[in-house]
């Protein structure tokens, strides 16, 4: 099993017996029982490629080696999305993928938190406490609302239920038509346009793949009822930039919650920095102090039962992660 080292110290109590650990260091050099290893010599059959990975400083040798591993049969990611180029370099050559979504949690509180804001006027309140000024605001309430989640896996259900709490009616967009207790109504993509002058809150949650790409162009925008909040949480590719711009720009949508650029980091001569229509951040929106518990306990489940022959959870479908 290849893990990078941080994740090993963390999880070493809870790796079932047997499992010989191939370590990578912050120093990018693999390890086996304390003896640097090639990739093609360490033989790892499964690999745990998280958020110590993603954000540390070994990334790029820790991905070479999964690629270089000529006897891998699994990946776990720490990522909900699956359009990372070496995610689809991997399926390619028979390696399983399975993702994580332990940030759903975190993602969906962020979405209400977005849309709160803007409606609660957050950022003139903000203003007025500056000034030392006493200003009464009226808002608006989430209760009554329309809300379009289009992507309705965990992440978009997440946000159904938090919205459904408070109020809102809720129409999820999936392939899959069954019902859900959380929403209201459950419809395709293609009826999306049909849907948009209904909604108050338009929520990007779907995955990044050749039909979604820009998904949001000009006629999307160009459909969206006036007050509207758009709020992107899924890529930054499933927006087109320009015309999000010019759109908002028009006023409408009314506001943007973005978390998700086509180009990251942002650069910092974008015109979304200073937008008055925009709340954004840095791809953060599953950054929270229980997203490490959530991925970890998947993964040594996920890793139990590939030790056991069983089936993994949340596997990926290849079609989806080759499509790019």
């Amino acid at each position: 099993m290849l893990i990078y080292e941080p994740s090993f110290r963390r999880l070493a109590g809870s790796i079932p017996s047997g499992i010989e650990p191939v370590l990578m260091g912050e120093d990018g050099i693999l390890r086996l029982e304390g003896r640097e290893v090639t990739p093609e010599d360490a033989g790892a059959v499964a690999g745990w490629a998280n958020a110590d990975v993603f954000f540390g400083p070994a990334v790029r040798p820790y991905m070479v080696a999964l690629l270089k591993s000529p006897h891998l049969r699994w990946v776990q990611s720490g990522a909900a999305g699956f359009d990372q180029p070496i995610f689809g370099q991997l399926v390619q050559k028979g390696v399983t993928l399975t993702t994580s979504h332990g940030q759903a949690l975190g993602m969906a509180e962020y979405v209400l938190w977005g849309v709160l804001d803007h409606f609660q006027r957050g950022r003139e309140r903000r203003a007025a406490q500056g000034r030392h000024a006493w200003e009464r605001l009226r808002f608006r309430e989430i209760n009554g609302s329309h809300w379009l989640v289009i992507g309705y896996g965990s992440i978009g259900q997440g946000v159904a239920e938090r919205a459904r709490a408070f109020g809102a009616r809720i129409t999820g967009v999936r392939r899959n038509p069954a019902p859900h207790p959380a929403a209201d109504a459950i419809a395709p993509l293609e009826d999306v346009p049909r849907l948009l002058p209904e909604a108050d809150v338009v929520v990007l949650s779907i995955p990044l793949t050749p039909e979604s790409r820009h998904l949001v162009d000009a006629d999307f925008l160009g459909g969206m009822k006036d007050g509207s909040v758009l709020v992107n949480v899924g890529r930054g590719g499933l927006v087109d930039e320009a015309a999000l711009l010019a759109a908002l720009d028009a006023g409408r949508p009314e506001h943007a919650v973005l978390d998700v650029f086509e180009t990251e980091p942002l650069p910092a001569d974008s015109r979304f920095w200073d937008h008055p229509r925009v709340t954004l951040t840095p791809h953060a929106s599953g950054i929270t102090d229980g997203q490490h518990v959530r991925n970890d306990a998947l993964f040594v489940e996920n890793l139990g039962r590939f030790a056991r022959g069983e089936p993994l959870l949340n596997v990926a479908d290849p079609k989806d992660v080759t499509a790019g």
